[in-house]
């Protein structure tokens, strides 16, 4: 059993603290750490609401504000849904995940989230004018 540590980049340059997640198995597949970095920040805002989601990609019906999300209506937000989303935008290259300093491109390979793994989401922000 190990804690993953989450990061969040992007290509401009900001990066987050990083939080963790404890991992019982010692092999899992992108796309479960994927799905499971999303059911937590789903669960910890439908616990709150606070009105701003600050999640690996947009929900639908929401608006970028500065720090996050807007929901244009207050709801909560569908876990499953919002893995969908992470994984077309996966799939889409809206976002690269390095796990340790390797990139991993297949959503089906399986890592090892040994003690201590950080895992960087690498958020890439579109060119302006191109």
């Amino acid at each position: 059993m190990g804690i993953v540590t989450f990061v969040d980049e992007t290509t401009s340059g900001s990066r987050s603290d990083g939080w963790g997640l404890e991992i019982a198995e010692e092999r899992l597949t992108v796309r479960e750490l994927i799905r499971r970095r999303v059911f937590q920040e789903v669960a910890e805002y439908n616990a709150r609401t606070p009105g701003v989601f600050q999640g690996l990609v947009q929900p639908e019906d929401t608006e970028r504000v500065l720090n996050g999300y807007a929901l244009r209506t207050p709801r909560r937000i569908d876990p499953q849904t919002q893995t969908e989303l992470a994984l077309k935008a996966f799939a889409g290259n809206g976002f690269l995940v390095l796990v340790g300093d390797r990139q991993v491109t297949d959503p089906d390979e399986e890592i090892e989230p040994a003690l201590g793994t950080e895992v960087t989401f690498l958020k890439l922000v579109p060119l302006v004018g191109g």
